[in-house]
């Protein structure tokens, strides 16, 4: 006679087997994909990471955003603190016992970090010169680049993305954003803070239409004018600038051509800070060649 549990197994696998795809899924990974969609569509358009590996690695990662990292840290995708984190941190056992990961005040915080963390790692820089709409591609190569030390973390990746469609945001939101701006601005960092180098022509009409900012922002984030007119190579900041800069520019020697806001620009800092971080005035003499200004 065979056991009651043995039947049971039985009884659940059949069941198993006449669900059907939907009725697969996850809600709990619905509900996260409902919740934090739109965040990384927006990350995809001023990164260049396509929504579609980035859902796919939150969802990975957090597990749905139910880890403890995730719930206690904002931490969705697993970073670990590195040399050049000065932010908070919390300790977790993952490949080794009680090692350092990012602690982040906001999710949104936490997504904005790994895009950063790809766009500007030298191993991943590879990745970047495939389609925005090969998930395939970018999941296989962020295993070769090492993310992650699991053997199947690529297709665990690419079955999350096909199971859910998520690439249905590379593509539906994702594809019209690049039809329509074919030549994008190249995002790079500065003071932990992501920035484009302005082209000519370039109008902060169109840079927001591009980047998704407000013109409103564009002008404040950069301290400039409504009337500015860009002429070609301008630092453009899409996000606010830091009161100094980071800990490895403690200093600046005056160079030529150098004026207070081209520098502010060049290192991240706010004009007025700057101003006062070597206590100075708006209308103080423009500093000199071999001038030294202090950038924090």
């Amino acid at each position: 006679m065979k056991s009651l549990k043995y039947i049971l197994v039985c009884c659940l696998a059949g069941m198993a087997l006449s669900l059907g795809a939907d009725q697969r899924k996850n809600k709990a990974y619905e509900d996260y994909i409902r919740q934090y969609h739109k965040i990384a569509v927006e990350e995809m358009k001023r990164y260049h990471i396509p929504a579609s590996i980035t859902l796919a690695q939150g969802l990975l990662e957090s597990g749905a955003g139910r880890s403890e990292l995730a719930r206690k840290s904002n931490n969705h995708f697993g970073i670990k603190c590195g040399r050049s984190w000065d932010g908070r941190t919390v300790r977790a056992d993952d490949d080794a016992p009680n090692e350092c990961f990012r602690a982040y005040r906001h999710a949104k915080d936490s997504y904005r970090d790994h895009s950063k963390f790809l766009r500007t790692g030298a191993r991943y820089a590879f990745l970047f010169r495939l389609k925005i709409t090969d998930y395939k591609g970018w999941a296989r190569g962020l295993k070769k680049a090492g993310y992650a030390t699991d053997p199947r973390y690529a297709d665990r990746l690419i079955n999350i993305i096909e199971l859910y469609d998520l690439d249905r945001y590379d593509t539906k939101k994702g594809l019209e954003w690049i039809e329509e701006f074919p030549n994008p601005h190249q995002p790079y960092l500065a003071n932990d803070m992501v920035y484009i180098i302005a082209r000519r022509g370039d109008t902060f009409e169109k840079l927001s239409d591009e980047l998704g900012i407000s013109k409103k922002k564009l002008r404040t984030y950069n301290e400039l004018p409504k009337d500015y007119q860009f002429m070609g190579g301008e630092i453009v900041y899409l996000e606010k600038k830091h009161r100094r800069a980071t800990k490895e520019y403690i200093v600046y020697v005056v160079r030529q051509g150098d004026s207070m806001y081209s520098i502010s620009q060049k290192f991240g800092i706010r004009l007025k800070n700057l101003y006062k971080l070597n206590k100075m005035e708006p209308d103080s003499p423009a500093p000199k060649v071999g001038d030294i200004l202090r950038l924090r």
